[in-house]
């Protein structure tokens, strides 16, 4: 196991998130996945061995599964090939990166629930809704929604993304955007879900991002269906009522929810078994989704 990649480091324009370094190459962009892992919008200061490579991996595999249905901003999962500035970086930057479009981000996180968890079990217990969205009385926590439903956020540059109802979406990128938007992210999930059931998996809700090329043209970007953006649960032993057992990060947010931290920085470390257990549980997803044993062992 190599150490965990905390941050890359090239010589070009860079701006660095939670998660990934994205540099800019003039007309593309190089987005390299670090290990870095954050929970409560917090990155902690160690990360997970691989992540990174499990991220791009199991993105690469649904771009590639959605190929002709769902345009998106991927150009090569092997940039030192097509740009000959990233030779140099060839192993810093192997098997974790993507070149990529440029595209203008829609400020909206378009996310599909299909079960009753995480902040939508939250406002349900209070409301009876998830963004504005009614829903049947009785539900249980984690219990499979009747459909599945489109509910945006905004995207923040810091803090938490706020849940939104559609008609606030729709105010903020018009009405026409909203609903392209809200059709593909239902469409994408439903196709998703229905993979992961065939491989023993739940995907109980998933986040998507989406740019617009200079024609207009609305893509897919970022990246797709990973344990990062999605909760994963087993179906074998999927039980409503209660938490369930996750491929996700929820591993790590069950750990930090016991400590004395007021969930602001500085994060704490997290200890060797969390960090062997996330990444064994990030692995895991992405065998059981694509049905390939991983190089990562």
């Amino acid at each position: 196991m190599d150490p965990a990649l905390l941050q890359s480091d090239l010589p070009f324009p860079v701006r660095r998130g939670k998660v990934r370094d994205v540099y800019d190459l003039g007309e593309q962009l190089l987005i390299v996945a670090t290990d870095r892992i954050s929970a409560f919008d917090c990155v902690m200061p160690n990360g997970i061995p691989d992540k990174g490579k499990v991220l791009t991996a199991l993105s690469l595999f649904w771009f590639e599964k959605f190929a002709g249905q769902f345009e998106h901003h991927l150009i090569s999962a092997q940039p030192a090939e097509h740009r000959r500035e990233l030779r140099p970086f060839e192993a810093q930057i192997s098997g974790r990166s993507m070149l990529v479009k440029k595209a203008a981000v829609v400020p909206i996180e378009c996310v599909a629930r299909g079960y009753l968890a995480g902040s939508g079990w939250k406002e349900y217990q209070k409301s009876r809704t998830i963004c504005g969205i009614e829903l049947p009385a009785g539900l249980r926590q984690c219990d499979r929604l009747p459909r599945p439903l489109f509910t945006p956020a905004t995207k923040e540059e810091s803090g938490h993304d706020i849940n939104i109802s559609y008609a606030e979406m729709a105010q903020r990128i018009g009405e026409s955007t909203a609903k392209t938007l809200a059709d593909l992210t239902i469409d994408l999930y439903t196709r998703a879900a229905e993979h992961a059931r065939q491989r023993g998996m739940i995907i109980a809700d998933t986040k998507f991002e989406f740019g617009r090329l200079p024609d207009d043209k609305l893509i897919l970007i970022d990246e797709v269906l990973t344990p990062d953006s999605s909760r994963f649960w087993p179906a074998a032993q999927y039980q409503p009522g209660r938490d369930q057992e996750s491929f996700d990060k929820q591993f790590v947010r069950n750990y930090l929810d016991e400590l004395d931290w007021n969930k602001t920085p500085p994060a704490p470390a997290l200890p060797q078994d969390v960090v062997e257990g996330t990444r064994r549980r990030y692995i895991e997803a992405y065998e059981l989704l694509t049905g390939i044993q991983s190089r990562w062992k």
